[in-house]
C-alpha cells in the first residue's frame, strides 16, 4: 500500500513523490537511503553511450499486478502508484538528494514560522487534455482530499489546513492550524484536473480507465491482465521524456519474467535474490542487461486482525514473534540481501532506534507464555487449544511474490513446531486490498509498507485512521503512541523529533502488534541499451524522463503523437 508504504518492494519507477503505499512487491524503485549499492557487473558501463541523447524507443517492464485505481488520492497501492507517478504531478517532487523541489511549482515561500506556506505555480502546465493547470486544480484536490464522503487514506496531513486560499490563477496560500512538520512534503501529493472531475463520484468515475494528468505520460490503452501503454506527452513542461513509450505487462510470476528476461522479451524486471545471486551472470546477461542492487525503502511484516480474540493478548502476540526464527528466513530466503528491522522505520533511518533489538528466536520461551496465556494441547493433537477452541489461523498474502511466499510457509512451520495450526491464502493484489484488506475479512496478513521520505508514519499506525480505505486496516491503539504521533508533527525539530519516533519506535516494537520480519533490498535488471540511469540517494528511477537509447539500438518504432 501506498501510505508514502512495498509491491515486490521493488519498483523501478515508483514515482519519486514520497507517499506512503501498501506494496504487493512490482518492478520498479523508488528505493532510497544516503548509501546505496551499484553493481554494474551485468552490463555495459555507462559511458559506452554516446554524448547526445536520441529520442524515441520503448521501455518494456513486467508488473505483477495492474492497477486498483488510478484516481491519484485513492491510489493506496504500489500498483496504482506506479502508473499515477508517470501520469500526474504534485505541487513539489524529490530530487536525486531526496530533497523537496518544485514540480508543479516553481517556488514556494514559507512564511509565520511555517504556519503559512505561499505556492507559486508555473504558468505553462496544460492537462493531457489541452486545458491550463490552474490554482482551482490545487483547491479542488485539497477539497477533494479533506471530504469525509472520499476513502482517501492520505486526509490526516490536509485536515491540519486551516485555509487554502487563491489568491490568483497561479498562486496559493496554505495556512495551517498550528505547526506541521510534514506539512510541505504532503504537497508532494497528485493533483488532479478539476474540470474533469468536480461533477464526478471519485469511486466509480470512469476517470480512473482513462485518466488525464499533466505528467511526463498519457494514457493510451489498458488491456486488463495483460498490459498498460502510456505515451510520451510531448508538451510536457520539464520537456518530453526521450523513451517514447512506456509498457507494462502484466506478468504475475517471477519465473515467469525471468523467462521473457531470456528472450529479450522485457527491459526491466525486479529480481528474487536467487535469480540476481546465481542467475544473473551468464554472458547473455552481462551483454544486454545491467544490475542494480540498492537499500528497499520498505519493509516486509506479518501483521494481526488486532480485533480477533486470538491476538488480543499481548502475550500471544509475543510467542508468536519468539516462535519465528527472522534470521533464518533472511538467510533463505533473502539469500542475505536484507537487512534486520524491529519497528516502524527503516534501518537508514534517523527516527530508527537501533537500541531496541526486537525479540529473538526462542521457541521454548514462546510455548512458555503461549501456556500462561492459556494456550495448551488439552487433547495431545499437537495443536493448542483453549476452551473448546484450536490455535489456528489464516495468512493471506498476494500472488507473484517468491519471497512472501516462502516466509509465509517458513512462518507456518515455525508455529505447527508451537503447536499452531496456519493456513495459508495466496490472492491476486487487487482483489486482496479491495475484499479481504480494506474490508478487515482476515486474521493475519504477510504484506510490506513502501515508506515516504519524511518518518511520519501518523497514518499507519494512529488509533483514528481506521477508516475503509485507510492505512491502519489492522487496528491498532495506543493512546501513548496517538499522543507523540500527534507531538512529533508539531515540530521542526530533528532532535525533539527524533526522540518521539525512538519512543514510538520501543513502543510498538513492544506492543508486538506486528512481527517485523526484514527491509529486503531492491535488486533490478534493466536493459544495457538505456543510457541516463544514474543512481543516487533517490533511487534510479527519479530521472526517468532523461533516460534514453542511441538510434542504432532502438528496437521499437517511434509512436505517432
Amino acid at each position: 500500500m501506498r501510505s508514502r508504504a512495498n509491491q515486490r518492494n521493488n519498483k523501478l519507477f515508483l514515482p519519486n513523490q514520497g507517499h506512503l503505499s501498501v506494496s504487493g512487491g512490482l518492478f520498479v524503485c523508488s528505493l532510497v537511503s544516503a548509501v546505496f549499492l551499484f553493481l554494474a557487473g551485468a552490463g555495459v558501463a555507462q559511458d559506452s553511450c554516446s554524448s547526445v541523447p536520441a529520442a524515441g524507443d520503448t521501455i518494456v517492464t513486467a508488473v505483477l499486478s495492474e492497477p486498483r485505481v488510478l484516481v491519484p488520492i485513492l491510489a493506496s497501492d504500489s500498483a496504482s502508484a506506479e502508473i499515477c507517478g508517470l501520469i500526474f504531478n504534485g505541487l513539489l517532487k524529490y530530487d536525486k538528494d531526496l530533497e523537496l523541489t518544485g514540480d508543479l511549482a516553481e517556488r514556494w515561500e514559507i512564511k509565520d514560522s511555517g504556519l503559512r506556506i505561499i505556492f507559486h505555480l508555473r504558468k505553462n502546465v496544460r492537462w493531457h487534455d489541452g486545458e491550463p493547470f490552474t490554482a482551482r486544480d490545487v483547491e479542488f484536490t485539497y477539497k477533494k482530499l479533506t471530504d469525509p464522503s472520499v476513502a482517501t487514506p492520505y486526509s490526516g496531513d490536509f485536515l491540519k489546513v486551516r485555509s487554502l486560499r487563491v489568491l490568483d490563477p497561479y498562486t496559493v496560500e496554505i495556512v495551517y492550524h498550528e505547526v506541521f512538520s510534514p506539512g510541505l512534503a504532503s504537497w508532494t501529493m497528485w493533483i488532479m484536473p478539476r474540470h474533469l472531475l468536480e461533477n464526478e463520484d471519485l469511486h466509480t468515475t470512469s476517470f480512473s480507465l482513462n485518466p488525464v494528468g499533466t505528467g511526463p505520460y498519457r494514457w493510451k490503452a489498458w488491456k486488463r491482465q495483460e498490459k498498460i501503454e502510456l505515451t510520451a506527452n510531448q508538451d510536457y513542461f520539464e520537456g518530453a521524456p526521450y523513451l517514447q513509450r512506456f509498457y507494462a505487462r502484466v506478468i504475475p510470476e517471477s519465473s515467469t519474467a525471468f523467462l521473457e528476461l531470456q528472450t529479450r522479451g522485457i527491459d526491466a524486471a525486479a529480481l528474487t535474490p536467487l535469480q540476481f545471486t546465481k542467475q544473473t551472470h551468464s554472458d547473455f546477461f552481462k551483454t544486454n542487461y545491467r544490475t542494480f542492487e540498492l537499500p528497499g525503502f520498505g519493509y516486509t511484516y506479518l501483521g494481526y486482525n488486532l480485533e480477533n480474540p486470538k491476538f488480543r493478548d499481548k502475550r500471544v502476540r509475543q510467542a508468536l514473534e519468539l516462535a519465528v526464527n527472522k534470521e533464518e528466513i533472511m538467510r533463505v530466503v533473502l539469500l542475505g540481501k536484507a537487512e534486520k528491522t524491529t519497528g516502524p522505520f527503516l534501518p537508514q533511518s534517523w527516527a530508527y532506534d537501533t537500541t531496541v533489538e526486537g525479540e529473538r528466536y526462542d521457541p521454548g520461551k514462546a510455548k512458555e507464555l503461549l501456556a500462561r496465556a492459556g494456550w495448551q494441547d488439552s487433547d495431545a493433537d499437537g495443536i493448542l487449544d483453549k476452551n473448546g477452541e484450536a490455535f489456528e489461523f489464516e495468512i493471506l498474502t498476494n500472488q507473484g511474490n517468491e519471497q512472501r511466499i516462502k516466509t509465509a510457509e517458513m512462518i507456518q512451520k515455525y508455529l505447527k513446531d508451537a503447536g499452531i495450526r496456519v493456513k495459508i491464502k495466496v490472492l491476486e493484489w487487487s482483489a486482496l486490498l479491495t475484499e479481504f484488506i480494506q474490508k478487515g475479512r482476515f486474521e493475519a496478513v504477510l504484506l510490506g509498507w513502501a515508506l515516504g521520505r519524511d518518518p511520519d508514519c501518523y497514518d499507519i499506525w494512529h488509533s483514528s485512521k481506521t477508516r475503509p480505505g485507510e492505512f491502519n486496516f489492522l487496528r491498532y491503539s495506543n493512546p501513548r503512541v496517538d499522543q507523540l504521533l500527534d507531538e512529533a508533527r508539531k515540530t521542526f525539530s530533528v532532535e525533539e523529533r527524533r526522540e518521539k519516533y525512538h519512543e514510538i519506535h520501543r513502543r510498538i516494537s513492544g506492543d508486538h502488534a506486528v512481527i517485523f520480519l526484514y527491509a529486503s533490498h531492491a535488486l533490478e535488471i534493466i536493459s544495457s541499451r538505456f543510457c541516463g540511469i544514474r543512481p543516487a540517494a533517490n533511487g534510479i528511477a527519479y530521472n526517468f524522463i532523461r533516460w534514453w537509447v542511441p538510434l542504432e539500438k532502438q528496437r521499437y518504432k517511434t509512436i505517432e503523437r
